[in-house]
């Protein structure tokens, strides 16, 4: 696990244990540009699932994923995963405007889909992988890790749920991170591949003022993206940012970028506010900033009886790829519904159309 690049940061995270019994959840890893694919696949396995295949066009991604999962059967054609009747789901991480596209053809084959976000770039393809989701019954999930695959979200979650703040008034998330642009593939720096700062990173921040708020829709009131610090990359934005007000009442605001400076010691100083009608929580995801205690998934809150920090690393798991795997052995929708995973993918696809480029 890379704390240094967001790109290749894979968290391993505890889950409650294992679900299943061994060879009851199979599932194949393919399209491997992005190292999120790691993140996803360790989610799976510790939960219980085994991951049969590997499928890249490029030999030195399936090799090093090989050597992390040693006995994965690399396969030189996606076709062979698409046919075998064992393969549950397929999870992927490829070029975010190809996603969609190979998640219509996973779930027509009879296969549930688990995809990085994010999960498209065009309303176009949300409207086909809408269609063809309900057409053959299959799922479309997909992997917005900075709620699923953070343990301080998952506890922020299980608080208000409690009804710990009251109703949830407002979600403010921060998600910077950073460049390192020579490690970047060229597909990055071009926006009809990448799909533009608010479609990509900004989906994070969608999906978890969904979760947060509890809400089922939302409108983007206003958006801006710009590229501040990068004229090398004409076609990036390294920032950007929105508002949205949900069905309920609930209002986002949320600020993405590339703009970590290199002396931070992790990849983003990823911070969550969310306050309610009787007290607030503050995230501090990936570090506490200044402090001596250099842990991730730090939790502050304050309510009408108490305020206190605390430390949840490696003490709540992260629950949602558990819940996953049995979602798809009972067809039940625990981990997440289709619709949630669909209204996210949907808010960060407008924000991205209507926004204004102020540089």
């Amino acid at each position: 696990m890379s704390k240094g690049d967001g790109m290749n940061f894979a968290p391993q995270v505890k889950t409650k244990g294992a679900v299943v019994k061994k060879g009851e959840f199979v599932f194949a890893a393919a399209y491997l540009d992005h190292g999120h694919i790691f993140g996803m696949v360790n989610g799976l396995t510790e939960a219980g699932g085994v991951c049969k295949y590997v499928y890249d066009s490029d030999p030195q991604k399936v090799e090093n994923f090989i050597k992390e999962y040693p006995d994965v059967k690399a396969v030189n054609d996606f076709e062979i995963i698409l046919q075998d009747p064992e393969i549950k789901m397929v999870a992927a991480a490829g070029v975010p405007n190809t996603r969609g596209a190979t998640g219509v053809k996973v779930m027509e084959h009879g296969k549930d889909y688990f995809v990085d976000k994010t999960p498209f770039t065009a309303m176009s393809q949300l409207d086909e992988a809408k269609c063809v989701s309900a057409k053959t019954g299959k799922k479309y999930m997909v992997y917005y890790s900075e709620r699923l695959h953070s343990e301080s979200a998952v506890y922020a979650g299980q608080l208000i749920a409690d009804g710990v703040i009251g109703n949830v008034v407002q979600v403010m998330g921060m998600g910077p991170h950073r460049l390192n642009a020579p490690s970047r593939p060229e597909w990055f720096f071009n926006k009809e591949q990448y799909g533009g700062i608010l479609c990509d990173i900004g989906s994070h921040q969608c999906e978890q003022f969904l979760h947060f708020a509890d809400a089922k829709d939302a409108k983007v009131l206003s958006s801006k993206v710009g590229n501040y610090a990068n004229p090398k990359y004409p076609e990036l934005e390294d920032f950007g940012d929105a508002t949205l007000v949900a069905d309920n009442g609930a209002t986002q605001y949320f600020r993405v970028d590339w703009l970590t400076p290199t002396a931070l010691p992790t990849w983003g100083d990823g911070r969550t506010f969310i306050l309610g009608t009787k007290g607030y929580i503050e995230l501090r995801k990936y570090l506490n900033i200044t402090s001596d205690d250099t842990r991730s998934d730090n939790v502050y809150l304050c309510n009408e009886n108490d305020y206190f920090h605390i430390n949840v690393q490696g003490k709540v798991g992260c629950p949602y790829f558990g819940d996953l795997i049995l979602d798809v052995l009972n067809r039940t929708e625990n981990a997440m519904t289709q619709a949630h995973a669909f209204k996210a993918a949907e808010l960060c696809l407008q924000a991205q159309e209507m926004a204004v480029k102020i540089c």
